[in-house]
């Protein structure tokens, strides 16, 4: 047999983590499998689909480099892959099962079914209420229930759920399911009033044409199974092999939501995180794949990716370990691609100038010797802007307590900083570690620590005590700017220290 899966979201909201890792999944299965991975736009809901959340979707897994192999984009023998194009269809299987007596005709108004709704409401103090439908329609004899429709009566079909036994299935996850068939939503719509499939109908119906061997989908559409294999029962098909994958929680242990953070995947890109990444970390939640390795490539996941591999349990998503997985992929990138990925984010922030402006030839130049500077620092894309925008502007002057190293006073740090300005114009900056070892020197004639030596000049260079590697940083700077900047602070040390 061979495999079929599909990624079957509903354009109704952005592309967030929880569908991500179910495509990921179905994805990686079915090259696991030398099968087919399908994408299916299930656009029913018309009142909340939006071709915005189409290109969102187009636009997600492009930027991740996961291509089906089939789809409303790409066609396919089994199309067409939006559910909107195939309304014909599902009326056409609706009346199937009305003629073979599996559902019926309701014609139950709305006024009706929200005083069923009202009535069914619990009193104050007691139990939430159980309400389902209470299967009015459900005997009303087939040629009275057809004249009725084909005299234009409204109405909906319903699906008959039987009304004793169970419903069994096999989930490759977790094994034999069972349910009783009381417990099922009794005989919901099909069809609706206005000929529109509810999601139950078209699922299973393109699930069936599509020729869908395997349905991987999160535990929550676990209730969902048993109405769906009832379904399929009554059409006479063979439904796929089910796997309910765990769900994706929070640190709360609650479900993945907006409030643990960013979840939409154009938040993690806007952020700064990289595809490799996101793809890894994800891949991860809730699978293993070999012992002693965190880093794997989409190539390295697909080839070790196996069902018996999932776990039971729900995974949580831990962004300290996402960050990590960010940084190691940043680190691995070469000097070229990882400049190219950073220039979006620095024309963004206005490093070149206003926001937007792009760099000129000197700037880019500039930008392109300073990524390696700060690449190691980087634990996301959108840091090093920030991290680099000493180089393009001169910084505000820092608060006079930056420059002074711990347990010395402003004159002391004054001083400092005038002798490594005047120590400057000797070094051969091309010679990185000569240019330490000599600073290295002058601070054991000064009586001071190296860093003590470093710190004033490192504050009037960058602006911070923290920066990227500092001879490096003045190479690229040029002398005739850092002294400037370094006479700067020199002068607001010594105003501090003058003052009474």
């Amino acid at each position: 047999m061979s495999v079929r899966v599909r990624y079957a979201p509903s354009p109704t909201g952005l592309q967030h983590i929880g569908g991500v890792r179910t495509a990921l999944f179905n994805y990686l299965f079915a090259r696991a499998n030398g099968g087919k991975f399908i994408l299916r736009l299930e656009d029913t809901d018309r009142t909340r689909s939006s071709e915005e959340y189409v290109k969102n979707l187009y636009d997600t897994f492009d930027w991740l480099g996961i291509r089906w192999d089939e789809g409303p984009d790409v066609g396919g023998p089994k199309g067409p892959y939006v559910q909107s194009e195939r309304f014909g269809l599902y009326r056409q299987y609706a009346e199937k099962l009305v003629a073979a007596g599996k559902a019926y005709y309701c014609f139950c108004g709305e006024d009706r079914l929200s005083r069923m709704r009202s009535d069914a409401e619990p009193e104050e103090g007691e139990g939430a209420a159980s309400y389902g439908y209470d299967r009015a329609c459900r005997n009303i004899e087939s040629a009275e229930a057809r004249r009725r429709a084909e005299a234009g009566e409204a109405h909906v079909i319903r699906l008959k759920i039987p009304l004793e036994g169970t419903t069994k299935f096999r989930d490759l996850l977790l094994g034999e399911i069972e349910w009783k068939n009381a417990d099922v939503s009794p005989d919901p719509v099909l069809l609706k009033s206005d000929g529109f499939p509810t999601y139950h109908l078209a699922n299973v119906v393109d699930d069936h044409l599509m020729e869908i061997t395997h349905v991987m989908r999160a535990q929550e559409w676990i209730p969902s199974a048993p109405m769906h294999m009832i379904m399929y029962e009554a059409f006479g098909w063979t439904p796929p092999s089910l796997c309910h994958l765990p769900m994706v929680l929070g640190s709360d242990g609650h479900k993945l939501s907006k409030r643990h953070g960013a979840t939409a995947v154009n938040e993690f890109r806007t952020k700064g995180y990289v595809k490799e990444a996101l793809i890894n970390y994800v891949a991860m939640l809730g699978a293993s794949y070999e012992d002693g390795r965190d880093l794997y490539s989409l190539e390295d996941l697909a080839r070790l990716f196996r069902i018996d591999r999932i776990n039971k349990a729900p995974a949580v998503f831990d962004y300290v370990k996402l960050e990590w997985f960010n940084g190691q992929y940043i680190r691995a990138k070469e000097d070229g691609e990882l400049t190219e990925m950073l220039l979006p984010f620095a024309v963004d922030a206005g490093l070149f100038g206003a926001p937007g402006t792009r760099p000129s030839g000197g700037q880019d130049s500039l930008f392109r010797s300073a990524v390696p500077l700060v690449k190691e620092r980087l634990s996301y894309l959108s840091e090093a802007p920030a991290k680099l925008a000493y180089l393009f502007s001169e910084p505000p002057l820092a608060p006079v307590e930056e420059f002074i190293p711990k347990k010395l006073d402003a004159p002391r740090a004054a001083e400092l900083l005038a002798i490594a300005a005047a120590l400057l114009p000797d070094c051969d900056l091309s010679d990185i570690p000569a240019s330490e070892e000599k600073f290295r020197t002058k601070a054991a004639e000064a009586g001071c620590k190296l860093g003590d030596l470093m710190m004033p000049l490192r504050v009037a260079v960058t602006g911070s005590r923290v920066s990227p590697p500092l001879f490096e940083s003045i190479r690229l700077l040029g002398l005739p700017a850092v002294l400037a900047r370094a006479a700067k602070a020199r002068a607001a040390l010594a105003a501090a220290g003058s003052a009474p």
